[in-house]
């Protein structure tokens, strides 16, 4: 089967941290719109983190993140679960610090219903983090 987007309006999600509490202009909807223009902007602060719970079991194939340069996390943990179970470790991954979208997160296919990325070194001084485009692929099962 095709690899899809599992992000969807029925997805909730969380994130570790809005700039200034500024959820409309860097909010954490801003990575799921597709606009070039919009993003999430976490306030400072070490290991910002984002969570995203489906409305349906996934198996998750690959990882594609755009940060901002200057703002990225040169280390990404992801994290992940079934309902009711403790998450694991799935994947540490290194992305560059550039603006470009990083499509090169191949992840071991995984079953899950709740993923958590986590950002754990910043390469902004005060730990702060600019995504702008966050998509996970796989199935829906």
């Amino acid at each position: 089967m095709a690899m899809e987007p599992l992000v969807c309006a029925e997805t909730a999600t969380r994130v570790s941290s809005v700039l200034n509490r500024d959820g409309k202009l860097f909010g954490k909807k801003n990575m799921f719109d597709g606009s070039e223009e919009t993003c999430w902007n976490s306030d400072q602060g070490r290991c910002q983190w984002v969570t995203l719970d489906f409305p349906r079991t996934v198996k998750v194939s690959q990882l594609h993140l755009q940060f901002q340069g200057g703002f990225s996390s040169q280390l990404c943990t992801l994290e992940g679960c079934r309902a009711g179970e403790q998450p694991v470790k799935i994947a540490e991954l290194y992305p560059e610090d550039t603006n470009a979208l990083q499509i090169s997160f191949a992840v071991e296919e995984t079953v899950l219903d709740r993923l958590k990325v986590t950002f754990e070194s910043s390469t902004d001084f005060f730990g702060r983090i600019v995504v702008y485009q966050l998509e996970v692929l796989g199935e829906r099962l």
